[in-house]
């Protein structure tokens, strides 16, 4: 198989027409349409016939958003100017049904034990599948991949499909309470100090047709580890053959310079899982320290007469992780030194949130660009924060070709009002089966460092469970099951409770010499109010690791102007509309307070900005760096924007450019 094959196209090869068929059914003529909610589901009582869309069908993409498809049909103004965002809200508060013919030809195996399923990758919302007017599933979890079976459902001809989405939740967003929000959906859509509220709805993966003959593999899933040799490698893989043709399983591994093994093993012990070893594996390693080979592992499985019934590919790398105390730490304190195949590496990167409010709509391109460009900056690190997703398969793949560590957390975050996981049990198991999708999904990748509880879960000093100051530790009950499941399913890969985690959220001046600073979020603005007392800050610093710190900086004058939807860009303060939506970095007092004076104009004002933004940054992940090994690394706060704000603590702006942040923070990281 060839070296630079992807997850993703491994997925869908083709091997016999006997073998499995997978069919990506964005190429469908799909349509979305619009509908008061469950007008869809009968007949009106009054007049006695169906109800048409409030609506009407417009084109449509799958996977795509509901607002992409109207805003190409002219329908939604574009929510990224002015306050357009808000005048979008509307959609949130409809049923919403995609629908598509499925093309006869997509069917033609009738043989006996061919079986028809549908796999959704994502579905973002509640809802139900209708086939054929027959309701075959329902969903409510935008976490979880679902498959449906519609062998039995099936049409001589003239199959159709329909995806139908319930009304929005009405609110899960940066304020409220944590324990509560138990819609299993993306909470940043609903409004972050980053991001205007925009509630996609949608497909988010794509919607697959597998045709699958009697004989076939399923669940395949592997991990990789190093001995301490640094030479011996080991592949552990887990699969399901169903078959009654053959019993044997091939699997290929393939490295860089070539076949590096070929093993035949009995179907019956894939499916408990088997270890194969191999000699002189070369080592991946992360950004900036070495190379990042990869391996094709290619499963097989083989009938009696030899011929191929099935084949299915994954890829991984190889490297030996061990978090080692950092240097000077308090005994009691987790270790925060990444030793990587027996190398202490400072892990330096970016909190990555999605590029787009509709991540559903983004183009592998997009992510392209944009890693590129951190690996370039000398990123090693990303934390996929928790008020998201589990990023796709082609995110994954480019961080395992770029060398970028991935700490995945689950899709849990802070409130405000309340921060504390939830307790009550059908929560619990909800969590755990998406917590297990995750790990099954992505723990092949090379990349993957780690896994999160999530962002900022926490209670009081005093261990109440509401308020700020201490992190949420392994003794919650939520905490102690999904460590024990990365434990059974991941070994090897650290499990933290949340970032930040220790016996304190921030670090604060007073606390510095206590050894009560371990993993710790902040500061976002300047560590104190003076230049001398900021750097002060940075130099009793006893922290031993850093997975939040930021500083505010304005986009480009041009950003601003281009987004303003026709309001004033000036002045930079709580009156002005543009920039109350983000209020927590507003700065044009402190501009007046350190020139004494008014900025002249817009663009006094940003190139002000920005300077301070990159004088912030570049000392404090610069002194964090000088403290290495007393320090694990430092993450900032955050890497690109999402949404055009006026003023944010990203590096990268909207239109994929660095800021001066940026720039300075590079010349840190490749020093």
């Amino acid at each position: 198989m060839p070296q630079d094959i992807t997850e993703a196209e491994a997925s869908a090869q083709l091997v016999s027409p006997r073998s499995r068929r997978d069919v990506d059914l964005r190429t469908l003529p799909w349509t979305v349409a619009g509908y008061m909610p469950t007008s869809w589901t009968g007949k009106s009582m009054e007049v006695g016939f169906a109800l048409e869309p409030e609506v009407a069908p417009v084109p449509a993409q799958v996977p795509g958003s509901v607002q992409h498809a109207l805003r190409r049909a002219g329908m939604l103004p574009d929510w990224l100017e002015g306050l357009n965002s808000r005048a979008c809200e509307w959609v949130e508060n409809r049923d919403w049904m995609f629908s598509a013919p499925l093309p006869d030809d997509m069917f033609v195996e009738r043989a006996s034990g061919t079986t028809y399923q549908l796999n959704f990758g994502g579905l973002d919302g509640n809802g139900v599948i209708v086939f054929n007017k027959k309701q075959i599933a329902t969903f409510d979890n935008a976490y979880i991949p679902l498959s449906v079976d519609i062998t039995e459902h099936l049409l001589e001809a003239g199959n159709r499909l329909h995806i139908i989405f319930f009304v929005s939740p009405r609110w899960l967003g940066q304020v409220g309470y944590t324990s509560q929000m138990k819609d299993w959906k993306p909470r940043f859509n609903y409004g972050w100090d980053w991001m205007q509220r925009i509630v996609q709805v949608g497909a988010w993966e794509p919607v697959m047709l597998s045709v699958t003959p009697r004989a076939a593999i399923s669940g395949l899933r592997l991990r990789s580890r190093v001995e301490e040799d640094l030479r011996t490698g080991h592949v552990w893989i887990k699969a399901n053959a169903t078959n009654e043709c053959g019993e044997t399983l091939r699997i290929d591994i393939e490295g860089p310079e070539g076949e590096a093994g070929t093993w035949d093993v009995p179907a019956e012990k894939l499916r408990e899982g088997h270890e194969m070893s191999l000699a002189n594996v070369q080592l991946w390693w992360p950004n900036g320290s070495g190379a990042q080979p990869l391996y094709s592992v290619t499963v097989t499985l083989i009938g009696k007469g030899g011929a191929t019934l099935d084949v299915q590919s994954l890829r991984t790398g190889f490297k030996r992780i061990e978090w080692k105390p950092c240097q000077g730490a308090v005994p009691e304190a987790d270790p925060w030194i990444c030793v990587v195949n027996g190398k202490p590496i400072f892990l330096q990167g970016i909190n990555w949130t999605p590029i787009s409010a509709t991540f559903a709509d983004i183009a592998d391109g997009d992510y392209d660009k944009l890693i590129g460009l951190y690996k370039t900056m000398g990123a090693n690190i990303f934390r996929v924060w928790g008020g998201a997703f589990l990023e796709r398969a082609h995110f994954f793949d480019l961080c395992d070709r770029h060398g970028i560590l991935i700490w995945q957390e689950f899709p849990l975050s802070s409130s405000g009002h309340e921060n504390w996981p939830h307790e009550d049990e059908p929560s619990m198991q909800v969590l755990v089966r998406v917590a297990q999708s995750y790990i099954t999904r992505r723990q092949h990748h090379a990349s993957l460092l780690m896994w999160c509880g999530g962002n900022e879960l926490q209670g009081s000093p005093d261990g109440g469970k509401t308020g700020t100051g201490l992190p949420v530790t392994l003794n919650h009950p939520l905490m102690q099951r999904w460590q024990a499941l990365v434990a059974q399913e991941d070994p090897g890969r650290r499990f933290v409770p949340s970032s930040s985690s220790g016996p304190r959220f921030m670090a604060f001046p007073e606390s510095f010499g206590k050894g009560l600073h371990w993993d710790v979020h902040g500061p976002w603005r300047a560590a104190g109010d003076t230049d001398a007392a900021t750097d002060d800050y940075w130099r009793n610093d006893d922290s031993l690791f850093r997975s939040e710190l930021g500083a505010p900086g304005a986009s480009s004058a041009a950003i601003i102007r281009r987004y303003s939807g026709g309001l004033p860009v000036t002045p930079g303060t709580m009156e002005n509309p543009v920039w109350r939506r983000f209020s927590w970095w507003l700065e044009w007092d402190t501009f007046i307070r350190e020139a004494g004076r008014q900025p002249l104009d817009l663009e006094d004002f940003v190139q002000w900005s920005q300077q301070r933004q990159a004088r912030l940054l570049r000392q404090a992940v610069g002194r964090c760096k000088e403290r290495f090994p007393a320090i694990g690394g430092c993450i900032l706060w955050m890497g690109h924007d999402s949404f055009p704000c006026a003023t944010n603590t990203s590096i990268i702006d909207f239109h994929g450019e660095l800021k001066p942040a940026g720039e300075a923070v590079a010349e840190v990281w490749r020093s």
